[in-house]
């Protein structure tokens, strides 16, 4: 996901047929939950913390918390509320495309203490704006669109920032319970089958879906099986004994370009010892559980894993098909378990937990095909390039998915246990590049029928 740089006028064109009242106690409640989570991943380490640059890969944790407050009072002061900037004089230091991360710790940026208040500030601000504006009329405001946009945007920073919590070195700072296990896991076929045929995807309904969802089309999908779960750490670990790393057949060139540059063995913070595959997962060094969903590979790694098992990767439109497809009723469903919203008996979000629950978990939250986990636990990655939809309008800036577009990032869906609800449906597609490692991502494979 990307972060947002100055408002423009375009805009989905879904109705407001909603309750007002409705819409803006959805809308305070996806605001004051995204606050929480950020209050929490700011005030579980010090300042020195905050301020310090944890990876390359990431910015520090002080600059996400200003950015979300920047962007906050961009769109929802200064855009919809039409009032006077705030700190028009930090706008720039907060532009995620004037500032690659790398760069972001020399920049004079706000102390932990001065955006903890600016954040608050305008945060306290906005919910005044977010009580005295319509829903409706302008595309922006439509079914509260623009409140719902920066709940997901913070939501998506929420994320990077426990990405950033992951690669930080020292003890754990986060706590959170076991997810559930799987109660019929050992009964679960190996794969399912998705029948051929027509299905609807995308959306053009969806209140606060982003614009690379949009619009809803129908696309013909050819007969094809997936795997029931996400692909596991025992699976993975048969590729890597079997000589996956080594052998250049399975690998697409530019993935065993980065395999001999990085000398890589294992998935991102693995390492073996005593004969044993160990981790380290936020602070805590552990055996790589068998049953757990592989975590922290490349696009790279899983399609040389899904060649190395005969397989393939799917492609977006099949793994949305098999998350939404309901043949019985013949429509696509918001969620693979129906049309209502996730519930933590259906899916792993919201950093409920902190990391994915086994293989066969969550039994409510399969899908018509039977395939299970399509909605949280690990991002999964696809065999498509990230594309525009037929018919895709950039809304309300092309810098969200459009500037994104082409054979340079590829498509994951599903998101991840560290991603909430909010920013979470079965349309949703987020996208990186392939040598990505660092995030919430595994996959399942697929095959022809």
């Amino acid at each position: 996901m990307t972060d947002s740089p100055t408002p423009s006028p375009a805009g989905p064109q879904s109705a407001d047929t909603q309750d007002a009242e409705v819409l803006r106690e959805r809308a305070l409640a996806a605001l004051l939950a995204a606050r929480e989570r950020t209050t929490l991943l700011t005030d579980s380490v010090d300042d020195h913390e905050l301020i310090a640059q944890h990876s390359p890969l990431m910015s520090p944790l002080v600059w996400d918390l200003a950015h979300i407050g920047n962007q906050e009072e961009l769109w929802l002061l200064r855009d919809v509320g039409g009032r006077e900037a705030m700190r028009p004089d930090i706008d720039g230091l907060y532009d995620a495309f004037e500032h690659p991360r790398a760069s972001r710790p020399s920049l004079p940026l706000l102390a932990p203490a001065e955006a903890r208040s600016y954040a608050a500030e305008v945060r306290g601000r906005a919910l005044d704006v977010l009580g005295s504006t319509p829903l409706g009329g302008r595309p922006l405001l439509r079914s509260g669109f623009a409140f719902g946009m920066i709940a997901q945007h913070e939501q998506q920073h929420d994320e990077t920032m426990l990405i950033t919590h992951q690669l930080r070195s020292g003890p754990a700072a986060l706590r959170a319970p076991e997810p559930p296990g799987a109660t019929d896991a050992a009964a679960l076929p190996a794969e399912v089958l998705v029948p051929g045929g027509p299905f609807t995807m995308g959306t053009s309904t969806e209140p606060w879906a982003l614009d690379n969802e949009r619009p809803a089309h129908r696309r013909e999908v050819p007969g094809f099986l997936i795997d029931t779960a996400p692909v596991t750490c025992a699976a993975y670990q048969a590729f890597i004994e079997d000589g996956g790393y080594t052998e250049q057949r399975w690998w697409a060139p530019e993935g065993w370009a980065m395999v001999r540059e990085h000398e890589l063995k294992a998935p991102l913070f693995w390492h073996r010892e005593a004969g044993q595959w160990l981790r380290r997962r936020f602070g805590v060094t552990e055996p790589v559980p068998a049953d757990e969903p592989v975590l922290h590979v490349s696009w790279y790694e899983a399609d040389a894993y899904a060649r190395w098992a005969g397989r393939r990767l799917p492609t977006e439109a099949e793994w949305e098909k098999a998350a939404r497809h309901d043949p019985g009723a013949g429509r696509s469903r918001r969620y693979p378990w129906g049309d209502e919203d996730p519930t933590p008996e259906r899916a792993n979000l919201g950093q409920r937990h902190l990391r994915p629950a086994p293989a066969g978990a969550y039994a409510a939250g399969r899908s018509p095909s039977g395939a299970g986990q399509l909605i949280g636990d690990v991002w999964e990655w696809t065999s498509s390039d990230f594309l525009p939809y037929p018919g895709f309008a950039p809304f309300p800036y092309r810098e969200y998915s459009e500037v994104f577009f082409g054979p340079g990032h590829k498509v994951l869906r599903g998101g991840s246990f560290a991603v909430d609800a909010v920013a979470c449906r079965g349309t949703f597609r987020n996208w990186d590049l392939p040598v990505r490692r660092q995030i919430f991502s595994g996959f399942r494979t697929a095959r022809d029928v």
